[in-house]
């Protein structure tokens, strides 16, 4: 799975991805103890995926609190500004 793909999906649809990556995992566990399991590299790669998705999902929520905070900055100042004229 592409970061690219992974970046152009909503958070909604991330979370989504990664609960069924997830089931997944624990299904191909099931088969690796009962050594019904053709590939096991297929669970290294979905654990790799799963890591994608959750180091993406922080982002945007960074992203998200950076935003606000920013938002807070800004009418601060909008604030002071209005303060210091109203001072005159």
């Amino acid at each position: 799975m592409k970061v690219n793909e992974l970046r152009e999906q909503t958070k909604e649809e991330l979370e989504a991805k990664l609960l069924d990556i997830k089931k997944s995992v624990f299904n191909l566990k099931f088969q690796k103890a009962t050594g019904q399991l053709e590939n096991p590299l297929k669970i290294r790669n979905l654990r790799k995926d799963i890591a994608r998705i959750e180091t993406l999902l922080k982002e945007k929520e960074q992203n998200k609190d950076s935003s606000k905070d920013s938002l807070k900055e800004s009418g601060k100042k909008i604030k002071k500004e209005r303060k210091t004229d109203l001072n005159k």
